[in-house]
């Protein structure tokens, strides 16, 4: 045989490796070296995309494992294994690589094809809950605890915390609250200021009184800031019952 006829001969042998098989069928994996396959890395193979040259797929994910060859061959093919989780059996699957005449991969295939789903991303992990809305406190005003310009409670006054008492039940021993007092606008800021923390006061005494811890509840007074409404000055009484809204006393922790 000439050396023509010995070229041509060559040549039809690398065109031909892996030939014999009709396109998009595997190899007995069996056949495979190394044996068993090997573990690929997940991103590499995530990197894969038709239109790669064979030496990009190489870099990517090692040499073929049937003696497949780079020239004149339209498949390479793979065996590879995956983890689900830390410690379970490995899933084994074929992945295939299809290539046009220039050494071009044009797709893919996967033996099982159910294997395709292990290259989808992890779901993301869901959103944290959102923090619980903070709870409204419970606001009674001054004028059902107090009488006008005091800070002493009113019989009508200790009923009322007795309910606030009662809404506690067996977690009376572990509340955590804060008594918050208010005033209208009328009088000295100082004077308002000092008049909204002994009425607070007055409030922490009576609860410890009856069985709140006193280190569970917190007394402040804030005051005429904070008003809930506006009034126009018209004469002292209607002012007066104008502003009943911003006299008032505030327990944060509880359920009214």
């Amino acid at each position: 045989m000439d050396m023509k006829w010995t070229g041509l001969a060559l040549l039809a042998l690398l065109a031909g490796c892996g030939a014999g098989k009709a396109r998009d069928a595997f190899p007995d994996p069996a056949k495979a070296y190394p044996a068993g396959g090997t573990y690929v890395n997940l991103d590499n193979l995530r990197q894969y995309a038709p239109g790669m040259s064979k030496r990009q797929i190489q870099q990517l994910l090692g040499t073929p494992q049937f003696n497949e060859g780079l020239w004149g061959v339209r498949e390479w093919n793979y065996v590879f294994n995956f983890r689900r989780s830390v410690g379970a059996a490995p899933v084994q699957c074929q992945f295939q690589v299809q290539f046009d005449g220039n050494g071009t991969a044009t797709g893919q295939a996967w033996k099982p094809a159910s294997c395709a789903a292990l290259l989808e991303p992890a779901p993301a992990p869901p959103p944290p809950a959102p923090p619980p809305a903070a709870q409204a406190p419970l606001r009674i005003s001054a004028d059902a605890l107090f009488a006008f310009d005091s800070a002493e409670l009113s019989d009508a006054g200790r009923a009322r915390l007795d309910e606030v008492v009662r809404s506690l039940g067996g977690n009376a021993a572990q509340a955590n609250l804060v008594v918050v007092g208010y005033t209208d606008r009328i009088g000295s800021d100082s004077y308002n200021q000092g008049l909204s923390q002994r009425r607070a006061d007055s409030v922490r005494a009576y609860l410890v009184s009856q069985g709140v811890p006193a280190a569970a509840i917190r007394a402040e007074g804030r005051g005429n800031s904070e008003p809930l409404v506006d009034c126009a000055d018209s004469g002292r009484g209607n002012l007066v019952a104008c502003l009943a809204p911003n006299r008032r006393v505030e327990i944060a922790g509880i359920r009214g």
